[in-house]
């Protein structure tokens, strides 16, 4: 076997990296160096986030420990059966590597995740020594986040969230029985287990009611990730299937990953990736549910798919034409909420103003990103829309122009 050099390594299992797209690292606790002890932090600019070419966030020394792998997931390049480039890193590589990096203020943290080598077991023990190391050893401040192996033994799984700001555990697909279908080694249920034990945890750990102090536990909570077009889930069934995460596990994001056509796959997968824009309303739905008051039935049915045309909230209002227009002067948090063209940060800052003066259309204008989406839900003291909301072509209007695809 060809040996390779670090700088070879890390070539091919920074690029095996881009895949997972849930690297965010805010939420978690503050902590620093500026004592003169230990090395890294997490608070001041906080971590800075790149982005590659195809728009992947690489802002994190975002590696596989190994691409290795004796799984045979249909959709993933380092299943055993692909033809890619195979390389290992050491426990001590890494920590080299991330210390070395950061002292050189090339990163701010460590994403680490890995293909599965000898045993679940193994390669998780294998992921918890790199980061008890950086902890321990070099009193390592830095953010650190460890893709967690489900079917690893629960004590793994827990001292991983030990020395981790953010443990993640990938869903993988929406469906049960893609899973099952694609990647066969791999179980939803067992999944679903190791989540509610990071949620257990999680729990114990903010207990305020406990005599003693718990030991830090994920204190930046955990994260997953569904592909998105590998199978024939609707958009419904996938904010579905978060909904009920979110719900039933605590979890801080669902990331959604746009399915990436691999080389020597099996024709059970299609042949090309679905429209990023799929992806990005997605998203856009996710923050409906999470910070908008929006139930997920309201914005897609089991059966449908999100509107790419238009974001999911002008869907909804453009659908529920009698809830408008809003008159921005009376109505509470939550019905401004459901405006197009109004965020959160908006909203607060209307609120705000109109303890001292009524909002005409200028504040409005003032406040929101632009008045062409708003004006036909709102009321202000000097603006009302009259038939403007029930214009027959008002989506036709309100539609931006599409780009052409780039693939």
């Amino acid at each position: 076997m060809t040996v390779l050099t670090l700088k070879q390594k890390l070539a091919i299992l920074s690029d095996a990296a881009k895949y997972d797209a849930s690297c965010a690292s805010s939420g978690t606790s503050k902590r620093d160096s500026s004592n003169g002890r230990g090395v890294g932090s997490t608070e001041g600019m906080g971590i800075c986030h790149a982005y590659a070419p195809d728009g992947r966030c690489i802002s994190l020394l975002k590696i596989l420990l190994t691409n290795f792998c004796v799984y045979d997931c249909a959709y993933c390049v380092n299943r055993v059966t692909s033809n890619t480039p195979r390389a290992r890193f050491t426990v001590q590589e890494v920590v080299d590597l991330t210390l070395g990096f950061y002292k050189r203020n090339y990163i701010e943290g460590l994403f680490l995740s890995s293909g599965i080598i000898r045993s679940p077991d193994y390669t998780m023990e294998e992921m918890v020594r790199v980061a008890q190391s950086l902890r321990l050893d070099h009193d390592f401040r830095g953010y650190i986040h460890l893709k967690v192996i489900p079917e690893a033994a629960p004590d793994l799984v827990n001292k991983a969230a030990l020395y981790a700001d953010r443990v993640s555990i990938n869903i993988e697909l929406p469906r049960d029985e893609s899973l099952t279908a694609l990647a066969p080694e791999k179980s939803a249920q067992g999944i679903r287990k190791a989540m509610g034990s990071v949620r257990l945890g999680i729990d114990q750990a903010a207990d305020t009611a406990a005599k003693a102090r718990p030991p830090s536990f994920a204190p930046a909570g955990q994260s997953t990730q569904m592909i998105v077009g590998a199978d024939a889930a609707t958009d419904g069934e996938i904010l579905g299937r978060s909904d009920r995460l979110y719900g039933a596990y605590g979890l801080r994001r669902v990331y959604y990953s746009a399915y990436s056509p691999i080389p020597d796959t099996t024709s059970r997968l299609p042949p090309m990736r679905p429209p990023l824009m799929r992806e990005h309303r997605l998203y856009q739905a996710d923050w409906l549910m999470r910070f908008y008051g929006f139930e997920r039935i309201e914005i897609a049915a089991d059966n449908e798919d999100l509107d790419l045309a238009i974001d999911p909230k002008l869907a909804w209002a453009l659908k529920n034409r009698g809830q408008f227009p809003v008159d921005l002067n009376r109505a509470d948090r939550e019905r401004m909420l459901r405006v197009p063209g109004l965020g959160v940060k908006s909203v607060d800052k209307m609120i705000e103003v109109r303890r001292y003066k009524r909002l005409v259309l200028e504040d409005v204008k003032r406040l929101a990103r632009g008045l062409a989406k708003v004006k036909p839900f709102i009321v202000t003291q000097d603006w009302r829309p009259g038939a403007l909301t029930d214009q027959a072509d008002l989506r036709a209007t309100l539609t931006p122009p599409q780009q052409p695809s780039l693939f």
